[in-house]
């Protein structure tokens, strides 16, 4: 065999090589499971807070139940009207705290009718909160922050 088609072969088998192994990349993905019912909590905390041109920052998560997670706002400096939503199935509440050792936070009911709670904070840089669920999960967690007028 001559050198020609020796290099041939060896480029032919590494391209075959390189298209199985994209192909298994792509086909071996894990598969994200719909769940309907995130689904809807997800448009049902869209709906109740939704985006507004003049936000400073705005965020959703979904939370497993008996789970805690650091959410990071970018906010920049100033004071700050945040609003926070929490949309989940019966008895659901999330705990909201912002970091401070003493604070043992704000308790929301994430089931039935809710509507958005509001607080005015002031951030310097990014504002962090602290989003814990309880035992019944799980929820989606919204937040939205505006420029505060104070």
């Amino acid at each position: 065999m001559g050198d020609r088609a020796r290099g041939t072969v060896i480029y032919a088998g590494a391209a075959a090589l390189l298209g199985a192994g994209a192909f298994w990349w792509v086909t071996s993905a894990p598969r994200q499971p719909r769940d309907p019912q995130i689904e809807q909590y997800r448009a049902s905390a869209e709906r109740l807070l939704p985006d507004v041109a003049s936000q400073a920052d705005a965020g959703m998560v979904t939370l497993a139940a008996g789970t805690e997670r650091e959410v990071l706002a970018e906010a920049g400096n100033g004071a700050f009207l945040v609003s926070v939503i929490c949309v989940g199935g019966a008895d659901s509440r999330v705990r909201i705290s912002l970091g401070d050792v003493d604070d043992s936070g704000h308790g929301l009911q994430c089931s039935g009718d809710v509507v958005p709670e509001n607080f005015t904070v002031s951030v310097a840089g990014e504002l962090r909160m602290n989003v814990s669920v309880n035992d019944a999960g799980p929820v989606v967690f919204r937040y939205s922050l505006l420029h505060s007028t104070e």
